[in-house]
């Protein structure tokens, strides 16, 4: 649907009947402060756990529960045809939590509430996010409902792992109202302050051999650099990750090279660098290698006291002395001295940005093989700003958020 300029997004919210309905609520304030437009279509069951109330007073709009009007009230045709207004409106149709109960109902083509004959009547963009029992999630009958929906072009947020109301642990979980909200703003384009940038992005850890078997490496996961590239795709950069060894998937629609050792990265990163307008180096590559690597596996009783070692190659020195225009991010992950080492490590290396983030003990748990981070984002010109402990989806977005209120005349848009 064509939009006026002046005319803000219309999402309508579907909140079925889970335990997670309470959090739909919070998922509402996130994009009524994203200034989009949001109308709630609740079913009977969802009513159970929280009451439409609460969203007229976050929304300000009308909050629809049933198809018909309630006993005592005559019906007219507006009231019969609302579902299909409210359907021809709406910019987004967005269901969460989505039940299994729900979701069936879709996929069948159900049409018996307020919310499932909007979907029917509806022709745009739909986004759920499933929420349920670990077990209902990964019934083959749930499973085939889900795969029918993305047959139909239905995008979904992935449930989380987690304790579930039930007592179990595992997947069912509703996914962060943030992610759910930055799936919105992808959908409908909200933010695009990177539209036209490439940004090369370096994430997860590097191993150095000592022999087939063993190598030096640390904990990095790679999910802060992901998080990085996921929020700079919903900005509408074109990303490329170079990535170490790590466990997750990479974010759909990067240009993704997969490396093991610093060297490979670092020539990985010569190679983009051309092409890039902002680095932002977030791997926690291996400071040091062994000075040679066995071919063989060393045993047990080989009698091995020392292991000569020699510094790899600096990447964030070497292409913060060649980088010309481009803006340069680098981290410093600290046990002490926090903003003290990201200072040196600022001016050394000639970033535009470090961000520093604790580690160890101060971390308290956060920053390294975490869903979590914080830290303190340095810039050249002398700030400081307090980057608040948070999933780091939500690190990546205030980031950029900094970053781009500060980024220099240099990578402004041409219009």
């Amino acid at each position: 649907m064509t939009k006026s300029v002046y005319e803000r997004p219309k999402i309508v919210v579907g909140v079925s009947g889970s335990i997670g309905a309470y959090k739909a609520a919070e998922l509402v304030r996130l994009l009524v402060e994203r200034d989009y437009r949001v109308q709630v279509v609740m079913t009977r069951s969802a009513r159970e756990f929280i009451r439409p109330l609460t969203f007229a007073a976050l929304t300000r709009e009308k909050v629809i529960t049933d198809l018909f009007p309630e006993k005592g009230q005559e019906a007219d045709l507006a009231n019969a045809i609302e579902h299909i207004d409210v359907a021809q409106e709406a910019d987004l149709l967005l269901i969460a939590p989505a039940t299994a109960d729900i979701i069936a109902k879709l996929a069948a083509g159900i049409a018996d509430d307020f919310l499932t004959t909007t979907y029917l009547a509806y022709t745009g963009a739909v986004l759920i996010a499933p929420a349920m029992n670990t077990n209902m999630l990964h019934h083959s009958a749930t499973q085939k409902n889900l795969n029918t929906l993305h047959e139909r072009g239905v995008e979904m947020v992935d449930p989380e792992t987690g304790e579930l109301a039930c007592g179990m642990v595992g997947p069912g979980r509703l996914a962060d109202t943030e992610k759910i909200a930055r799936a919105v703003d992808e959908i409908l384009g909200k933010r695009n302050d990177l539209a036209g940038e490439t940004l090369l992005i370096t994430a997860g850890p590097t191993q150095e051999s000592i022999d087939p078997v063993r190598y030096l490496s640390n904990r990095s996961s790679g999910r802060m650099g992901f998080a990085l590239a996921t929020e700079a795709l919903t900005r509408g950069a074109r990303v490329m990750i170079v990535t170490g060894p790590v466990a997750i998937r990479p974010p759909a629609n990067c240009e993704v090279q997969s490396v093991i050792t610093t060297d490979e990265m670092h020539r990985a990163v010569l190679e983009r660098l051309p092409e890039a307008s902002m680095i932002i180096l977030a791997a926690a590559v291996a400071d040091y290698m062994p000075v040679s690597s066995s071919q063989s596996k060393m045993k047990k009783g080989v009698n091995l006291r020392t292991l000569d070692l020699k510094p790899t190659v600096d990447i964030l020195n070497e292409i913060g002395h060649i980088k010309g225009d481009r803006i340069l991010v680098g981290f410093a992950a600290e046990t002490e001295n926090l903003v003290e080492n990201a200072e040196v490590k600022l001016q050394q290396k000639n970033c535009d940005f470090v961000i520093a983030n604790p580690v160890g003990e101060p971390a308290k748990g956060a920053g390294i093989d975490s869903d979590e981070n914080q830290g303190v984002l340095l810039t050249a010109t002398g700030e400081q700003i307090t980057l608040p402990r948070a999933k780091k989806s939500i690190v990546a977005r205030q980031i950029f958020d900094e970053l781009l209120q500060r980024r220099p005349v240099r990578l402004t848009q041409e219009n």
